[in-house]
């Protein structure tokens, strides 16, 4: 599946997937784990690179991933 979507195609599979667990506005580093293995499998080839996609994504530290940080970075790889 591409990384191309419309921002509103994104707001959905974001929403989707933070609504397992926790604060329905943030993902987990395992909310995360399922979107990226559903929606875009591509990114996912190990563990490791879950750890690292996750430390890319959570800009703040705070060990969830925000809709805003989500969406930053999906714009940068779908460019």
């Amino acid at each position: 599946m591409s990384a191309k979507k419309s921002p509103e195609e994104m707001k959905s599979i974001f929403q989707k997937y933070a609504t397992k667990e926790g604060d329905p506005n943030q993902l987990s580093k395992e909310e995360l784990k399922l979107l990226i293995q559903a929606e875009f499998p591509n990114l996912l080839k190990d563990s490791s690179t879950l750890d690292n996609l996750f430390k890319d994504l959570d800009k703040n530290g705070d060990g969830e991933v925000s809709y805003e940080e989500f969406e930053a970075f999906f714009k940068k790889i779908s460019q």
